[in-house]
């Protein structure tokens, strides 16, 4: 089928786009290469798709109406995956106004420009393990009351959510909203701690940990989190929100060895407060994603980041 693809050049969408088109599907990549990390590693997570004749990208912004209304009317998807966003809890306290201008602005155009074809697409659109806040009772349901974020991504992503249950209700457009948990493998964004820390140990800098290093983090890896997407695109039908993650959450020191080994270093580490927005811990039930997606994560953890550190090591040349 015809897919249309937002946040393409990014590092989930990038493998998203991968895996449409090994699946046969034509894919229209749409990305402005927003600077919050380098645009040259965005375009090099495309390398692979650029080859593809049945890919194609389309730089500009999803929040310019007129961009998105001609490329789906030209394009005529029948399906959108919509993971555009400002990305980050913590850069997202510096800018409000920003990340809700993006997030939420960004997909109630990208929804209303899905609305307005002839035949609406299935839209797929992604949220976050963020929206669950910080709270003790672990694993997070789907059904749990999540009206109570802590950061401006957060509220965000729920915003987005909300918005996703007005377009259902008032234009029966199929919507099925993906939280994701803490994405990691190869063309992890810099920003992102699995990221971060593996250059640090590398350039022999000490690693900043926030807290007693026992807050815990559900990481999923990156393909598992493609092959869900993909699942959530062909059963996108009414309106849903599924938890996709790995079930399995890791403390932030077992994250830190875990790293340390697969580079063959020792860490030194630099303790600092909590910092505001951050969570104790994300744990997902995928127990619905299982059931209705057949959604079934395999990466073991450490395999996934000795995968992670060979990449990286291969494209730093080492």
């Amino acid at each position: 089928m015809k897919v249309i693809v937002t946040g393409a050049a990014g590092f989930i969408g990038s493998h998203v786009v991968d895996r449409l088109l090994k699946d046969g599907h034509d894919v229209a990549g749409l990305d402005n290469f927003d600077p919050f990390y380098d645009p040259i590693q965005k375009r090099d997570n495309l390398t692979q798709a650029l080859g593809n004749p049945r890919f194609e990208l389309v730089e500009g912004d999803i929040r310019d109406f007129g961009l998105l209304t001609a490329l789906f009317d030209r394009f005529q998807p029948k399906a959108v995956i919509h993971l555009a966003a400002k990305a980050g809890v913590r850069p997202s306290l510096e800018d409000p106004a920003l990340y809700m201008d993006v997030n939420v602005t960004g997909t109630t155009r990208v929804f209303e420009a899905a609305r307005l074809l002839g035949q609406p697409p299935r839209v797929v659109y992604a949220s976050s393990s963020s929206v669950y806040g910080d709270r003790d009772m672990a694993p997070f349901r789907e059904s749990e009351n999540v009206d109570s974020p802590i950061s401006p991504y957060a509220a965000s992503k729920r915003a987005c959510e909300i918005l996703a249950s007005t377009f259902h209700h008032l234009y029966g457009l199929n919507l099925t909203g993906l939280r994701f948990f803490t994405a990691y493998g190869p063309r992890n964004r810099p920003d992102l701690a699995v990221s971060k820390f593996s250059r640090l140990i590398l350039e022999d800098q000490t690693i900043p940990v926030f807290g007693d290093g026992s807050t815990r983090r559900d990481y999923t890896y990156v393909e598992d989190i493609a092959d869900g997407v993909v699942k959530a695109m062909h059963q996108c039908h009414g309106l849903h929100l599924y938890n996709l993650g790995n079930s399995s959450p890791v403390a932030l020191t077992e994250l830190i060895s875990t790293i340390a080994k697969a580079l063959g270093r020792v860490p030194r580490l630099k303790h600092l407060p909590t910092q505001p927005g951050d969570v104790r811990q994300t744990f997902a039930d995928i127990s619905l994603a299982e059931t209705e997606l057949g959604f079934r994560p395999s990466m073991d953890f450490a395999e996934g980041i000795q995968r992670y550190v060979e990449w990286l090591l291969a494209r730093q040349g080492a």
